[in-house]
């Protein structure tokens, strides 16, 4: 099961970020980022690269293939 919507709320919430203005960056509305927080829906593949690029982790764990958020880092 993936822990996307966990993993993007834990970030945002860590980096003191409110949802607004990751919906702003993503170019969506508020409600659909609410819906990718609770689960509800999934973004779809270039608005997760965008958060793993924006946080600076890998996809990997963005969806809980793996704890370790520098995975993508040599």
């Amino acid at each position: 099961m993936s822990k996307l919507h966990v993993r993007i709320k834990e970030l945002r919430t860590k980096n003191n970020i409110m949802s607004k203005t990751m919906a702003e960056f993503l170019n969506i509305t508020p409600r659909n980022y609410q819906r990718y927080e609770t689960g509800e829906v999934d973004p779809p593949t270039s608005k997760t690269i965008f958060l793993a690029n924006y946080f600076d982790v890998s996809i990997d764990y963005l969806v809980g293939r793996t704890d370790n958020p520098n995975s993508h880092k040599s």
